[in-house]
């Protein structure tokens, strides 16, 4: 051999047993696109593996996590990153309570679900997992990073403040348990080259003008964080079941120097999949790469009169023959696809075909049908097992929006009230007038799921009002538009000039809002008591009382206000 083959040997064997080392089962030729690339065009090979998918079901999520995030030693356990408390699966959609589906790489900072951007990234499960709620909410929309200062440490995640030169302007950032910093660092590579092609609306981590993705001080970061914590079974364990569901793999945790030819210590130079580093032609047997046998597509509920379309990529190679496509078995005739063979061209190409599935109902009820893939030259079969639900129209009731609170500079908090009916997530439409440019936008926020009732925004400038209004989402399903609530250019929230103080009732108490601090203040009952005493009264300032009808006085002013609390 000379030097460039035993360098390139050298380099494919570094791989291969990476690979092996990591346990996982990748069906063969599944990674053949990346073989003999480097930098940009390496990143761009991954993004389209990456982005050749089944898009799942966000309603759905629950069912997936049961096996790709259950603990090694009692599947009933839920394997949650983010805290140390112990969660039991519940079975089916419904979720577990105290937790939520969280995006590690959050959803705001490229929109969440949007039209011009799709549906993929939103349901990706690859990033999608089960968090604490609480730790869930104090990590908000914040960046990875290193704290320097926590104002929320329940011993697995920590938020504050960033260390020196970390955070890319945020105030905050969100620093996971040592042995998760290497899980979130290749969900983040994954991310980056998967949704390449996304404009990021929130850059503390991410750029909009290098084909790396990143910016420097997180590829610092996420590199580090990579070499430091090694592949776990955890993630080659969970590699292996999104691929079951969502027929993709994350190709950082399969190979997991893979990371070094793009970001790190080993750009520039030539990456290999295989030993012969030369997978362009194929003389074996013809070979289905995916979907592999026992992959499940799960559409989750569906409501009546709706209909789901799931797209299955079915990918070969050295098929010889067209392929032929079967439904078959119980409630086949509730799903649909639109062929029923698949040319060798088309089955045998780097991209390969895209199926879609339709999912009908014509009553309510589970259904399960098999997909079945044969013929190509294949020996045997290849079968999907494909299961929906199917459930009555849902009645959704008007929400009722609450005024915004921990208005702070460039923060504050959207509340309202919780539906009284089961629903996926809440809609939050903003509108933001500038009063100096007289510019007006507005634009939709989505919640992780119908566990929450508030949402925070942290992007606020000076001289814009405000408003926002509420919906709750089922199954394709909206809610008529809540109250609207104006949180006004000075920061007050539905108080006019002439208004200093108003009292807003809520669930086991009252809302302060008031435009100056009001002094001492004192609250009595109907028979003249008197129940509470402040000694300044602010704004946002909650205060406890049962249900009744109260006066409040302050030492500014003769007048008394009125409230009741239910």
């Amino acid at each position: 051999m000379n030097q460039n083959q035993i360098m390139r040997l050298a380099l494919s064997l570094t791989v291969v047993l990476s690979w092996t080392c990591c346990g996982a089962t990748i069906p063969t030729g599944y990674y053949s696109s990346l073989d003999g690339k480097s930098g940009e065009a390496l990143k761009d090979a991954i993004s389209e593996l990456a982005q050749r998918h089944t898009t799942l079901s966000y309603g759905s999520l629950w069912i997936y996590f049961a096996e790709t995030d259950c603990q090694a030693d009692d599947a009933s356990k839920v394997w949650d990153m983010y805290s140390n408390r112990t969660y039991y699966f519940r079975g089916g959609t419904s979720g577990v309570y105290g937790m939520h589906k969280e995006h590690s790489m959050p959803k705001s900072w490229w929109g969440g679900y949007d039209e011009t951007q799709g549906y993929a990234g939103y349901t990706d499960i690859n990033h999608l997992y089960p968090s604490d709620g609480d730790a869930n909410m104090a990590k908000s929309n914040y960046p990875l990073g290193e704290v320097s200062s926590a104002y929320f440490d329940n011993g697995v995640t920590r938020v504050g403040s960033p260390k020196s030169g970390q955070g890319g302007g945020s105030n905050s950032v969100f620093e996971p348990d040592d042995r998760y910093k290497g899980d979130f660092a290749r969900t983040y590579f994954y991310m980056a080259c998967a949704y390449q092609h996304y404009k990021w609306k929130y850059t503390y981590m991410l750029t909009n003008n290098s084909w790396k993705g990143f910016n420097e001080w997180s590829i610092d970061l996420l590199c580090r964080w990579a070499r430091n914590d090694a592949v776990s079974d955890k993630e080659t364990s969970r590699n292996e079941a999104v691929q079951k569901y969502q027929n993709n793999r994350n190709p950082f945790i399969d190979f997991p120097e893979l990371f070094e030819y793009i970001w790190g210590n080993r750009q520039g130079q030539v990456f290999y999949v295989s030993e012969a580093g030369d997978t362009t032609t194929y003389s074996g047997d013809p070979e289905l790469i995916a979907p592999v046998q026992g992959t499940v597509l799960d559409f989750g509920e569906v409501a009546l009169g709706k209909s789901l379309d799931y797209t299955l990529y079915i990918k070969g190679r050295g098929l010889n023959n067209p392929l032929s496509l079967q439904l078959y078995r119980y409630d086949y005739e509730m799903f649909s696809i639109p062929v029923t063979t698949v040319s060798r061209t088309a089955g045998n190409s780097a991209e390969g075909y895209p199926l879609q599935i339709t999912y009908t109902p014509t009553t309510t009820g589970d259904h399960t049908a098999r997909l079945l893939i044969l013929d190509g030259g294949l020996t045997g079969s290849v079968g999907v097992e494909l299961r929906a639900r199917c459930v009555a129209v849902p009645t959704l009731t008007q929400l009722q929006a609450l005024p915004a609170t921990g208005i702070d500079g460039t923060t504050y908090v959207a509340n309202w009230r919780a539906a009284s009916e089961e629903v996926d997530y809440y809609v939050i439409t903003r509108t933001v007038y500038n009063k100096d440019s007289g510019e007006t936008r507005t634009e939709t926020f989505t919640t992780d799921d119908g566990s929450t009732t508030s949402y925070t925004f942290d992007d606020r400038k000076q001289g814009e009002s405000h408003t926002y209004y509420v919906q709750s989402y089922r199954l394709g399903y909206m809610s008529e538009p809540s109250n609207v609530i104006t949180l006004d250019h000075s920061g007050l929230t539905g108080i006019a000039a002439d208004k200093p103080l108003q009292l807003l009732a809520m669930d086991g108490g009252i809302l302060v809002k008031c435009s100056e601090e009001m002094g001492q203040a004192s609250i009595y009952n109907i028979a003249g008591q008197e129940v509470v005493r402040i000694d300044n009264l602010k704004d946002d300032m909650i205060i406890p009382l049962p249900r009744g009808i109260y006066l409040l006085k302050t030492a500014a002013s003769r007048s008394a206000w009125k409230v009741a609390v239910q």
